[in-house]
């Protein structure tokens, strides 16, 4: 999943996202433990999304208590 993808999702979507990946990275880990993953790169993917997702929910969540400040500050003569 692409950055571009990730702007392009409501925070809701972003939070449900971030949880089934965690849980894929969770599944893979317990199957790399047993020796059943042959595709050991999708970990590294499946991080490398975690970290996306995270990023890009954090700066939402930034950008939207930087707006109700500013809200607040030009409301208040």
């Amino acid at each position: 999943m692409t950055a571009k993808e990730i702007r392009e999702l409501s925070a809701g979507e972003i939070s449900t996202k971030l949880r089934e990946t965690r849980e894929q990275l969770l599944q893979l880990h317990l199957r790399k433990q047993t020796g059943q993953v042959e595709k050991t790169h999708e970990m590294r993917s499946l991080r490398k999304d975690v970290a996306r997702l995270e990023t890009i929910a954090n700066q939402k969540s930034a950008t939207a208590s930087a707006k109700v400040s500013a809200d607040k500050a030009a409301a208040t003569p």
